[in-house]
Parts: C-alpha cells; sequence; structure tokens
C-alpha cells in the first residue's frame, strides 16, 4: 500500500513536479536535470531523495552517474489509491494504452 501522505508530498512541490515531467519516459543524470531546471545540483539531489522516498522515481547506477526515470506504475497506483480511500462509492477506471 502506498502512504498517502508521502505520495502528497512528493507531488507537493514544483520543482519536484518538474523533474517527474522530465524523467517520464526517459533516463536523465542529475547532471542532465540540474542543466534543463538551472537548479543547484545539491537542490535536484534534495528533491529526487523525496522522489525515491516515495517511490515515484526508479534509479540506475552506470559508473560514477545515476540516472533516474519516472516510476509511472507507482504514479498510477497512489492516485488510484488517494482516489479510492477520499471518493469511495466512486469507480476508478484505469485505461492503460500500449506504448507506442
Amino acid at each position: 500500500m502506498i502512504d498517502k501522505v508521502t505520495f502528497a508530498k512528493a507531488l507537493a512541490d514544483e520543482t519536484r513536479q518538474q523533474i517527474m515531467a522530465l524523467c517520464c519516459c526517459q533516463q536523465l543524470s542529475v547532471s542532465d536535470i540540474v542543466s534543463a531546471l538551472d537548479v543547484a545540483q545539491p537542490t535536484v539531489s534534495h528533491h529526487l531523495a523525496v522522489l525515491r522516498k516515495a517511490g515515484l522515481v526508479r534509479s540506475e547506477r552506470r559508473g560514477k552517474q545515476v540516472f533516474y526515470t519516472l516510476n509511472r506504475e507507482r504514479i498510477v497506483a497512489g492516485c488510484c489509491q488517494v482516489a479510492e480511500d477520499f471518493a469511495p462509492g466512486f469507480p476508478v477506471k484505469l485505461v492503460v494504452q500500449a506504448d507506442e
């Protein structure tokens, strides 16, 4: 089960939302994210730690670099969990499209 508070806190920050948008469907290093957002490296690392704790990004180490990608399955599961918990009785319909 997903911790709703951790999930909501991870989503609540605009910089984390920007990182999630960047990491959707591709793997990026911390330096890639820093360059794209023009934010300091320690700030990006902090936000990535929050996203990792919530399970919203996956990481893969390659040599000295770590690459991040959005955990889309966890995003969907978290949203569905919130809907089921706070809107009981309303059907949650999940439509999954095959990747192109």
